[in-house]
């Protein structure tokens, strides 16, 4: 089963579409809840990311690997807002693996609203070591299993994001690190890095009016008590094609996000 798609690749990538019917998609549902929507009801980003963990917590118990592969972090999330899902609605959430290596993977997950709405994403997942706390063989038989999805199993890292100077920034601002964004890990969940992004999108009501694909890469991880500043730039439709070619014919934003002289994650925000 193939992931290349139309062939796109980096910001611009296909993503793979859901192998349906298959017995390895994993496939749950559960209420959209009060906490999960912003003032006019939609499903936000931050609350759609902490889905995509959770289902991938569950999928690994149900696999039976959450003893043996316990720890995971995310070098990338990739989110497609194709249509809002709104309040009280009911989720479907369908996650499978779309490429695979020895020490970490990309998994899809779709997410449904029995009403309508629907959200895709794909996320850069690398298996860690409990002791190194370094990259970690996944086990044969666990790769067998998610190899049953995809035939990409030479997955390689590579960045799509670089981060942006001040010195050429639309705005910098401080954003403060609370003892409630910290996770079991002593960093600043993955989820708090997409509230930064709802706080943007606040801003402009534009950009969501149309489809749009938000990513996500993690260089280091943030710790309670960093100074975390967030540094913007805009750059207006054929203005470059530093994102690849297939972009440059929109506006993009980008997202730094700095502690110090030390990147710590860049973001990316553009219509499909």
């Amino acid at each position: 089963m193939s992931t290349a798609g139309d062939g796109k690749q980096g910001l611009a990538k296909t993503l793979m579409p859901v192998p349906d019917p298959h017995p390895d998609v994993f496939d749950t549902q559960w209420p959209l809840r009060v906490a999960d929507v912003d003032r006019e009801g939609r499903l936000k980003f931050d609350a759609a990311t902490r889905h995509i963990q959770d289902i991938g917590t569950d999928q690994l118990r149900e696999m039976g690997y959450e003893e043996t592969h316990p720890l995971w972090i995310v070098r990338r999330t990739m989110i497609d807002m194709v249509e809002p899902i709104v309040f009280k609605d009911i989720l479907r959430l369908r996650r499978w693996c779309s490429g695979t290596s020895n020490r970490w993977c990309e998994m899809r997950v779709r997410i449904e609203g029995r009403r309508g709405g629907l959200v895709e994403s794909e996320a850069f997942w690398i298996n860690i070591n409990r002791e190194t706390q370094g990259p970690a063989r996944i086990s044969d038989d666990f790769i067998e299993g998610l190899r049953r999805t995809t035939d990409e199993n030479r997955l390689r890292w590579k960045p799509y994001l670089k981060g942006g100077s001040r010195e050429d920034a639309a705005s910098v601002h401080r954003y403060p690190v609370r003892v409630s964004d910290i996770d079991i890990f002593d960093h600043m969940n993955n989820s708090v890095y997409w509230g930064v992004i709802e706080e943007y999108l606040n801003t402009r009501p534009d950009l969501m009016t149309a489809p749009l694909r938000v990513t996500i890469e993690h260089d280091l991880p943030v710790a309670l008590g960093d100074d975390l500043e967030i540094i913007r730039h805009e750059y207006p439709a054929g203005s470059t094609d530093k994102f690849g070619a297939e972009l440059a014919d929109r506006g993009v934003t980008t997202l730094t996000y700095v502690v110090g002289d030390e990147t710590k994650a860049v973001a990316a925000i553009f219509p499909l």
